[in-house]
């Protein structure tokens, strides 16, 4: 669930762009040679800088260029992964997408990547993507411009920020569940995404939303289809009109950050609130396009991860209907004591959901929304015996770590009794580590609480269709969004009746 965070260039958008233009063959074409010729410059200089003196990881780099892109693609990542960690070990190099890459999936060489030596591996974005999102976002800078936004960032997702938002949540909450319980088949991701995109409206723009939220929401949603589109800027692409879309959700920023500026209580409401009331050294505040630049941002990385998140969790609920049970007696003791005191859902209530929130974190660590994350060095590094050139990409390797069976036992297994006890010092990293990990883990686990409580007491739900199997989109989701028929929990279900 690494919400709030470093948005991932998957390996599967390869293969979803390329089924964009299988039905448009002078497109495809055009694509390819597109293609073709910065990778075959890029695979000559790369052959050209690859040292002949120093040790490299050991490895395979595959192809001549296109390395072992098209066995990743055609394989599980699982597979991919655990394959060259039992030949070469827990360091290994590859040659994917373009890129030469070393791969880690040891605890201890994560910690060293993003923490201990991070100023020698810099995050690294399509510059697609870069553009999409805006240049001035926290998640393409290091340095003090960096820990500025992120002191920001991180006071507005405090404990003592949010707590006060638990009524706004549980009120999208109660405009939402009722929606799905009409007999029709329901997509649980895109209802995720609905209800991750309000949570985040919140978060982003305070609890007195403007009237322009809605064509935000519409906008910020050409943006998401342009953002997972190949970035081919011709008329009629997802990512021309995404372009477009973003040019104008740039200048709806502005109207509003205007507006907040002239407003006597500027510095009040969400994240923008913050930024409005925070004045830079110089002692200018931050300028327009930094501030929608990182609206825009904060608003991509907690949409579609919380959403994923989400949709994994009612998947394992469904299929373990003794842990739903106990989950769902968890949650109707909190609830008989709030009809006895006639409120709602507080803080404090969240903080007593101990076996729900350990569900949270079984599923962060079984679904492993963010496999892995990339760095690139920022200069040549000696890395644990190993010679790493400058400009290669290095991938901690979340999904390994989290499912290696010396860590976890019976990695297979959801079992959230696991987190009855502290995991091992960085062996869980669902929100990352290090100086860009996410700000945002308590605001994302509060927004998962507050829907389930509702949704375990109130209603149960059943997969149609198939009920196994994985897409990418780019995130691993259940097969399809996981379709479901959500129907009201029985009468003599329900506690006390």
């Amino acid at each position: 669930m690494q919400l709030f965070s470093s948005p991932p260039f998957s390996y599967y958008h390869a293969l979803h762009y390329y089924s964009q233009f299988q039905s448009h063959p002078i497109m495809l074409t055009i694509l390819l040679s597109s293609l073709l010729l910065p990778l075959l410059l890029h695979f000559f200089c790369f052959q050209w800088r690859q040292p002949r003196t120093k040790r490299l990881p050991p490895g395979s780099m595959g192809w001549p260029y296109i390395g072992e892109t098209l066995k990743l693609y055609t394989q599980n990542p699982n597979t991919f992964f655990a394959k060259r960690q039992q030949r070469y070990g827990d360091i290994f190099k590859t040659y994917i997408l373009g890129c030469p890459c070393v791969m880690i999936s040891s605890p201890e060489a994560a910690k060293t990547v993003l923490v201990t030596r991070a100023n020698l591996f810099r995050p690294t974005y399509p510059p697609s993507k870069e553009r999409m999102i805006g240049p001035e976002a926290i998640f393409f800078h290091q340095g003090a411009y960096h820990s500025k936004l992120k002191k920001l960032v991180q006071a507005n997702f405090l404990p003592s920020a949010i707590k006060g938002s638990v009524s706004e949540i549980e009120l999208i909450v109660l405009r939402l569940l009722p929606t799905w319980n009409n007999n029709n088949i329901v997509n649980t991701l895109q209802e995720m995404k609905k209800y991750a995109f309000d949570v985040a409206m919140i978060s982003v723009f305070g609890k007195k939303l403007d009237p322009e939220m809605e064509g935000i929401k519409h906008l910020y949603q050409c943006l998401e289809k342009g953002y997972n589109s190949m970035p081919i800027n011709l008329p009629g692409t997802l990512f021309h009109k995404a372009i477009k879309a973003r040019k104008l959700l740039n200048e709806t920023l502005r109207r509003m950050i205007e507006k907040r500026r002239k407003s006597k209580n500027q510095s009040d409401g969400g994240l923008l609130g913050v930024f409005l009331g925070s004045k830079d050294e110089s002692p200018n505040e931050f300028s327009d396009s930094q501030i929608a630049d990182n609206i825009i941002g904060v608003i991509f990385a907690a949409h579609d991860t919380t959403a994923s998140v989400l949709t994994w969790i009612l998947k394992y609920l469904h299929d373990n209907g003794d842990l739903l049970e106990a989950v769902t007696r968890e949650q109707e003791e909190i609830q008989s004591k709030l009809k006895g005191e006639n409120r709602g859902l507080t803080w404090e209530d969240t903080r007593k959901m101990s076996l729900t929130s350990r569900v949270i974190q079984e599923t962060l660590r079984a679904a492993s929304i963010l496999s892995f994350t990339f760095r690139e060095a920022v200069q040549d590094v000696e890395f644990e015996g190993y010679f790493i050139p400058k400009g290669w990409k290095v991938l901690p390797l979340f999904r390994s770590i989290h499912h290696c069976a010396d860590f976890f036992p019976q990695p297979d297994k959801f079992d959230p009794s696991r987190f009855e006890v502290p995991p091992r010092p960085n062996t869980y990293l669902p929100f990352g580590n290090g100086v860009h990990s996410c700000p945002g883990s308590e605001m994302a686990k509060l927004e998962t609480l507050v829907l389930l409580h509702h949704l375990t007491t109130t209603y149960r739900w059943k997969v149609v269709g198939d009920e196994n199997g994985i897409q990418y989109g780019p995130f691993p989701v259940p097969k399809q969004g996981l379709p479901i028929r959500v129907f009201k929990r029985k009468k003599k279900d329900i506690k006390g009746t």
